[in-house]
């Protein structure tokens, strides 16, 4: 951790620490490791640089750690005049999940009546991932440019689980050996998930699906 000096407002904590405490960085480098945050730790977010978020610690202290699994402190509406804007609203990624369902209906619905072969379906779902999981007022949601999946309520999204850490490269993409699911690798291995409690304690699995 680094020293932040010139604290002479009063702090204002934007986020806690997960139940499950984090691992920390002195710089956003995976291969500088510092003293874990403990569970339950109020801090306040700095910056992002991708996965990574710079938090300061009430005593002054700074660190990076995996911005992802950070849960946010619920903030009062501005007063400047702007609108608040509702960055955790599920509504967008529902959509971007829906559609990209539709259009694997669609290219599933060609191959099955004969308007297309199994290379046009291989050709028109490359790159297609989606995940969703529904349970009552619960629902899961695959986030393929984060990487992550979110839980939302009906109203706010949270992060549920991490696929990599922060600042890891991504996967090289590669076809799936016969048998085995996109995105286990050659010995039918896959990446560990971490997994962060959701709002309420609920739990819930899911997976991806797309093109090779």
């Amino acid at each position: 951790m680094t020293s932040a000096a010139g604290l002479g407002e009063e702090f204002h904590p934007t986020h806690v620490v997960p139940q499950e405490g984090l691992p920390a960085w002195e710089e956003p480098d995976l291969s500088r490791p510092t003293t874990p945050l403990d569970p339950f730790l109020p801090v306040r977010l700095l910056s992002r640089r991708g996965e990574w978020g710079e938090v300061l610690c009430a005593n002054g202290w700074s660190a990076w750690v995996d911005g992802r699994l950070l849960v946010a402190v619920p903030q009062p509406p501005p007063t400047g005049g702007r609108p608040h804007s509702r960055t955790e609203d599920p509504r967008p990624l529902l959509t971007h999940t829906a559609e990209a369902l539709e259009r694997y209906r669609r290219a599933v619905g060609d191959l099955a009546t004969g308007r297309a072969d199994a290379e046009t379906l291989r050709r028109v779902t490359r790159g297609l991932r989606a995940g969703v999981v529904v349970d009552g007022e619960s629902v899961w949601l695959y986030d393929e440019a984060a990487g992550r999946w979110m839980y939302a309520d009906g109203s706010r999204l949270t992060t549920y689980a991490v696929l990599a850490g922060p600042g890891a490269p991504p996967a090289p993409e590669a076809p799936p050996q016969d048998g085995a699911p996109a995105g286990a690798d050659a010995g039918g291995r896959h990446e560990p998930t971490r997994i962060a409690d959701p709002p309420g304690g609920g739990t819930g699995t899911g997976t991806s699906t797309g093109g090779p």
